[in-house]
C-alpha cells in the first residue's frame, strides 16, 4: 500500500485515540473519523479529517479502519454491531483494534473479519498520553504475518516499537504482561514516595537519584513527577485500568494460574474508584494509599 494514497476509517477521538488519529492526518492520509462525542473529534475536522455518523460508514471503501476505544464492549460494538465496520456496505481492507480487550475477542473479530475477505490485527499499545501525543508508543500486535505487513507503516507512524506477537489475540495476550507489571509497579511507586515524604526528603530530587538507576521505569520518571505536582489528570483512565486488571485476572484463572500480585493491584484500584477517582489518571493510586495511611490532601 502505497504511503498517503490510503483512506483511513479512525474510530475513538478520546484521551489517547485523537492524538493518534492526528498523526496520521499529519502524515498526508485521507482520516474519516467517528467518534460517540462528536466535539472530542472537532480538532480533528478542524484540520482537515471528515466525519463519519458510524463505525461503518467510517469503515466504508476504508483501506484500514483503526479503532481506539473503552472497553471490550465497545470494541465488539465497533467491529461486530449492527453498524459495526464489518456491515460496511464495501468493508475496509484491514481491521486494527488498537483498544486493550479480551484476547478470545480479537480472535472472533479476526474469525468474523477473514470470512468477509478483511484482515484483522489486535495492536494494544503501551506509554499512555504522553506516548500518544509523541508518536512513541509500544505497538503489541497480534494476527496474520500479512495482514501485518500491510498495515506496519501505519502502525510506525503511531509508536517507537511495533513487533507481531503472533497470531489472533496475541497482542492482547502481551499487553496483559504490560498492564500486570505496570499494576505492582505503581504500588511500589507510590509506596516509595509516601516513604520519601515521610522521611523529609525532596521527592522530586529522589525521583531524579533512583529513577536513573536500578529501580528506574517509565512510571516512576512520568508519573512519579505528576503524583509529586498533585496532577492526577488522566493519561490512561482508573476505570480503563481496572478493566485491563480484571482481563488479566479472568485469563490468568483460565490458565490455571496464581497471581497474587495482580490481584492486589486491581483491589487497589477498586479503592480508587470507591473514593471517586475512577476518571481520574492511574497515578491516583497514590490518593487511595494516603488515606490508607492517614495522610489525606486535600490538594487531591
Amino acid at each position: 500500500m502505497a504511503q498517503k494514497t490510503l483512506r483511513i476509517g479512525w474510530i475513538g477521538t478520546g484521551v489517547m485515540g485523537a492524538a493518534m488519529a492526528g498523526h496520521l492526518l499529519e502524515a498526508g492520509y485521507e482520516v474519516v473519523v467517528h467518534s460517540r462525542t462528536k466535539s472530542k473529534a472537532q480538532a480533528l475536522l478542524d484540520k482537515g479529517a471528515a466525519w463519519a455518523n458510524s463505525p461503518a460508514e467510517a469503515a466504508d471503501s476504508a483501506d484500514v479502519a483503526f479503532s481506539m476505544v473503552g472497553f471490550p464492549a465497545d470494541v465488539e460494538a465497533v467491529h461486530l454491531g449492527a453498524q459495526g465496520t464489518l456491515t460496511s456496505q464495501h468493508p475496509p481492507k484491514y481491521i486494527v483494534d488498537m483498544s486493550t480487550s479480551r484476547p478470545s475477542l480479537a480472535a472472533d473479530i479476526a474469525q468474523q473479519a477473514s470470512a468477509k475477505g478483511v484482515g484483522s490485527i489486535d495492536a494494544p499499545v503501551s506509554g499512555g498520553d504522553v506516548g500518544a501525543r509523541e508518536a512513541t508508543l509500544s505497538i503489541m500486535a497480534g494476527g496474520e504475518q500479512d495482514a501485518f505487513t500491510a498495515v506496519e507503516p501505519l502502525l510506525n507512524v503511531l509508536g517507537r516499537q511495533v513487533i507481531l506477537q503472533g497470531g489472533p489475540g496475541a497482542g492482547q495476550h502481551t499487553k496483559m504482561v504490560n498492564q500486570i507489571l505496570i499494576g505492582a509497579t505503581m504500588i511500589g511507586v507510590c509506596e516509595g514516595l509516601l516513604y520519601a515524604e515521610k522521611a523529609g526528603l525532596d521527592p522530586l530530587r529522589v525521583i531524579e537519584s533512583v529513577g536513573s538507576g536500578a529501580a528506574g521505569s517509565w512510571t516512576i520518571n512520568n508519573l512519579g513527577p505528576r503524583m509529586v505536582r498533585r496532577d492526577f489528570e488522566p493519561g490512561f483512565y482508573v476505570e480503563h485500568f481496572i478493566k485491563d486488571l480484571s482481563i488479566a485476572l479472568e485469563e490468568s484463572a483460565r490458565m490455571g494460574l496464581a497471581a497474587p500480585g495482580l490481584a492486589l493491584a486491581r483491589q487497589l484500584y477498586e479503592a480508587v474508584k470507591a473514593l471517586g477517582h475512577g476518571r481520574r489518571g492511574t497515578q491516583a493510586l497514590l490518593l487511595a494509599l494516603e488515606q490508607l495511611n492517614g495522610l489525606d490532601n486535600p490538594s487531591g
